[in-house]
């Protein structure tokens, strides 16, 4: 009976088996086929980021050629633009600190920051309020 009994008992262990096989085999084409799924997207993904790079590249070849084939401005001109920027650069400190509220304003004279007199009301009837009108009686 010890053989039959272990028979049956190996028998159990190979459907065990079997079915766990099973579930892997069940996994692994799952996998296989998400790898599959993931290779076709990248590529995908590769031929559109291709194409845009050879749009780009097209784009920016016509840019340069334009760039190239444009007249340059006439050398007083250039000279203009430079010293515009020059001096633009030169005044950045300047207005860096005027704009942070650390120093005056730029083109202000150097010295103490001119005020102005306040305007007070005085006691002059021209320059006093009008009188409010009174309130009039309810009929």
């Amino acid at each position: 009976m010890s053989a039959i009994a272990d028979e049956v008992e190996l028998s159990k262990k190979h459907e065990e088996i079997l079915g766990r096989r099973a579930v892997l085999l069940g996994l692994m084409q799952s996998r296989i086929e998400q790898q599959n799924s993931n290779r076709s997207q990248h590529l995908f993904e590769s031929q559109a980021a291709q194409e845009r790079n050879g749009t780009l590249l097209e784009d920016m070849q016509k840019l340069e050629e334009r760039l190239n084939r444009r007249q340059l401005p006439h050398p007083d001109i250039l000279a203009l633009e430079m010293r515009y920027w020059t001096s633009v650069e030169e005044s950045i400190p300047d207005w860096e600190q005027f704009l942070l509220g650390k120093g005056p304003h730029p083109t202000d004279p150097p010295g103490p920051c001119p005020r102005r007199a306040k305007q007070r009301a005085s006691a002059d009837p021209d320059h006093s309020l009008p009188p409010r009108p009174k309130a009039k009686p309810v009929k």
